[in-house]
């Protein structure tokens, strides 16, 4: 059985992952709508593990309702993605900062 300290242990890496990750890799804006998603996975599993721990269905319910902004943003971020890719040829965040009107 998996014991809560493994769950928060996998939700702490999976969180130094994303954040590693986002301070990496500034380029490619795919990367960081990726490693936004890693973060609330992580966020999705203390809410699954503190939910379990505490026998109480208020976290599950609630990480129903993370995953569903978190596909909204990722639809939304890609269709901007395409349209930019579109216009500019280029999904690099450096050549993204001629959209300042």
């Amino acid at each position: 059985m998996i014991s809560l300290a493994q769950l928060l242990t996998l939700s702490g890496i999976l969180f130094s992952l994303a954040v590693a990750g986002i301070f990496l890799n500034r380029k490619n804006v795919i990367l960081l709508l990726m490693c936004v998603e890693l973060i609330l996975l992580a966020a999705n599993f203390n809410f699954i593990a503190f939910s379990r721990y505490l026998g109480d269905l208020h976290g599950q319910v609630f990480v129903f309702f993370i995953l569903t902004v978190a596909a909204a943003e990722s639809a939304i971020g890609l269709a901007i993605l395409v349209v930019l890719f579109r216009e500019r040829r280029s999904i690099n965040v450096e050549d993204l900062n001629t959209l300042k009107g």
